[in-house]
């Protein structure tokens, strides 16, 4: 049976990514829009919190938790309900982390985790999105081809935080499948292109990466010659996109209830009338909904099972979610849901990329 209880542990965790939360990315969130960057300190709190580096086992240098995608969905919705930005910011080296934790070989582990366990936040990133109109995760055109080791050609785009990472995790075709190749740094036939310039998220630095005949070895291929579980990947991305979308629409569903209480026209505050209290109700409906159905595939994914019908209703469903929510924070707000000085302008851009966020965050 499913329990809504949560664990110890993750009460901690709730409790520990809350106040972080508040005390940190709530009052931090706007001077990072402004500016298109996160300033070092903010990363380096979050850091040592040690969350995204706990379940790197001991011997690489973690803290050896047992990986839990249900405490991970918990994780992430604290984390948007604080920034988007600055929590796809945080959540990044995930990318490159859990991959490798749950498919690397021994020597890949050896090799790339022990290097992210050290005191200061470290950039790896995974490329899945391609820049084009009908880009298709489960039918990739940038493709890997054996000869020796394996050559790599193809676009990627949307990628965080590629211009600083000491190794990215590129997703291709190899065959009739999907798999993933650790490419480092300075990788002959690798290019890092500028930065993008995106509608929402705008403190999160995405990049696009070009690979002409970039050569890796064969060693370099995530689980070596059996290769990956793209699907459990991808599902586990599915659930924390998820849970980013459900903390954003939260963080709209609060603030505009809370305004509707406090602002009163004609004598009584305007959450009194059907058409606000309609929206209001309609937003935690469906925010409530769309937490419940991720909880369940982040559940089955703990338990080993085939969550992709669960993983996929969750994300598509979060998709229109938090596009209804944040529109309908703007809306109970009237002329102050515009203004840039007041969050939910920054929420409903934020809310709208989701839908093109494919493969960004992972827990």
């Amino acid at each position: 049976m499913i329990s809504f209880s949560p664990s110890e542990e993750q009460k901690m965790v709730i409790n520990t990514v809350k106040q972080f939360a508040t005390d940190v990315m709530r009052k931090k969130y706007r001077e990072c829009e402004e500016s298109g960057e996160i300033p070092a300190e903010v990363i380096d709190t979050a850091w040592e919190l040690g969350l995204v580096i706990s379940c790197i086992p001991e011997e690489h240098g973690g803290a050896g938790w047992e990986h839990s995608a249900v405490t991970g969905a918990l994780l992430a919705e604290e984390l948007a309900w604080g920034d988007l930005a600055m929590a796809m910011h945080i959540l990044t080296p995930s990318l490159a982390i859990l991959p490798i934790v749950e498919m690397g070989t021994e020597e890949q582990k050896r090799k790339y985790l022990p290097p992210l366990c050290g005191g200061a936040f470290t950039a790896a990133t995974a490329a899945l999105t391609e820049p084009r109109y009908n880009f298709d995760a489960g039918a990739l055109q940038t493709t890997a081809s054996k000869n020796g080791g394996y050559m790599l050609n193809g676009s990627k785009c949307l990628v965080p935080l590629a211009d600083g990472a000491p190794f990215t995790l590129v997703y291709a075709r190899d065959g009739k499948e999907n798999q993933c190749f650790i490419v480092d740094k300075g990788t002959q036939g690798l290019a890092v292109g500028e930065k993008e310039k995106n509608m929402g998220v705008r403190a999160l630095a995405t990049y696009g990466l070009e690979l002409k005949d970039c050569r890796v070895p064969a060693g370099n291929k995530l689980g070596g010659d059996k290769g990956c579980n793209f699907a459990r990947l991808d599902n586990l991305s599915r659930v924390a996109l998820a849970s980013l979308a459900v903390g954003v629409a939260r963080g709209a569903l609060e603030f505009s209830r809370d305004y509707a209480r406090e602002r009163h026209t004609f004598g009584e505050p305007i959450g009194s009338r059907q058409a606000i209290a309609f929206m209001l109700a309609d937003m935690a409906i469906e925010i409530d909904a769309s937490r419940l159905m991720n909880w369940e595939a982040a559940w089955k994914l703990d338990r080993r099972e085939d969550a992709t019908r669960e993983a996929c209703l969750a994300k598509a469903y979060a998709d229109g979610m938090v596009m209804l929510c944040t529109d309908y924070a703007v809306q109970v707000m009237g002329g102050h849901g515009y203004v840039r000085d007041n969050p939910v302008e920054l929420w409903f851009r934020n809310g709208r990329g989701f839908t093109a966020f494919t493969g960004m965050a992972i827990v």
